[in-house]
Parts: C-alpha cells; sequence; structure tokens
C-alpha cells in the first residue's frame, strides 16, 4: 500500500458517502468548511486530508471520523497494490 492507493481509496468513499446523502460538493464544502476545489481533488485521488479535515467532512456528512476511515480501509483491500 502506498500514498496513492491511500489517497484513491479515500476518495472514493469520500464521493459515496457524499452522493448518499444526496448532496453536491459544493454542498459539502459549505457545511464542512473545506473548500469546493479540495473536496474534489480528494474524490479524483489527487488529494489527501489531514485528520483536522477527515473531523470536519465526517462532521459534514452526519458520520463518525472512524466511519470514513474503516471504508477507506476496506475500500483499500479492494485496489490492486501497486508494485
Amino acid at each position: 500500500m502506498n500514498a496513492a492507493d491511500v489517497q484513491t481509496a479515500f476518495g472514493t468513499v469520500l464521493r459515496r458517502a457524499r452522493e448518499e446523502r444526496t448532496i453536491t460538493q459544493e454542498d459539502l464544502a459549505h457545511v464542512s468548511g473545506v473548500a469546493r476545489s479540495f473536496i474534489a481533488k480528494m474524490e479524483a485521488g489527487r488529494r489527501q486530508p489531514t485528520i483536522t479535515t477527515v473531523f470536519r467532512l465526517a462532521h459534514a456528512l452526519g458520520v463518525e471520523p472512524g466511519v470514513l476511515l474503516a471504508r477507506t480501509a476496506e475500500e483499500l483491500g479492494r485496489v490492486p497494490a501497486a508494485h
């Protein structure tokens, strides 16, 4: 597992959580205080959040931060390992 794998997995989890709540990136940005462009980059797997950002996003999505991290770990199990 490398940083790119983690970024990709977290982005997938973030997008799914946001879509499950049927909110836009703009809505999530407004509620969480995280820039929409940064949310887009995280969802695309091009950026990774700080722990503070994970907490902000989780709060805005109505889940515990650990849920996002656990789902990311599960997603990592589905991502082929980079060599």
